[in-house]
């Protein structure tokens, strides 16, 4: 029990997300870019799960070894590593979430990189009391919005200077 105690004071932050993809059309091509994450020590995969919901909006869960390898391309090697963390209440909210004729993938992984500095935080005698991500198609949004907002200052300072 000492042992579980230490190995989960070194664990990195927990993260998780849900992938939908329309359509079903999911075809294993985020597996080479997981290993690479996986082979740079910067995740460690604790739980995955692929659901299927079909266009009445029936469930299905799978585990890795349900799927064929067209499916999952190099998913399946990571099964034995995964701690099966989610829960049944888990998988039904995310099964809330998906569109019906879609499939999605359930992934949480361990940020390795970052297990050095949690672990001083906790040994400091820190905790997280506030986390959060911003959706990378929020920051585009904003972008794009600061761009339409200078091209509109561009435009009214020219029709200013015409104007004088």
């Amino acid at each position: 029990m000492v042992d579980e105690v230490a190995g989960v004071d070194e664990l990195g932050p927990v993260d998780w997300i849900v992938v939908e993809f329309p359509g079903s059309r999911f075809n294993g091509e985020i597996a080479p870019a997981l290993r690479d994450l996986i082979e740079r020590d910067l995740v460690r995969v604790l739980d995955l799960l692929v659901l299927k919901k079909d266009p009445d909006g029936e469930l299905e869960a799978f585990e890795l070894s349900d799927l064929d390898q067209e499916e999952i391309g190099e998913l399946r090697s990571y099964e034995a590593q995964l701690a099966m963390l989610l829960s049944e209440d888990d998988v039904a909210a995310v099964a809330a979430a998906i569109e019906p004729g879609s499939s999605a993938a359930v992934l949480v992984w361990e940020n390795i990189w970052a297990a050095p500095f949690a672990s001083a935080v906790r040994r400091s005698g820190g905790q997280l009391v506030a986390s959060g991500r911003i959706p990378i198609q929020a920051i585009l949004a904003a972008i794009e919005a600061d761009e339409e907002a200078d091209d509109d200052e561009a435009v009214a300072e020219t029709a200013s200077n015409q104007q004088a």
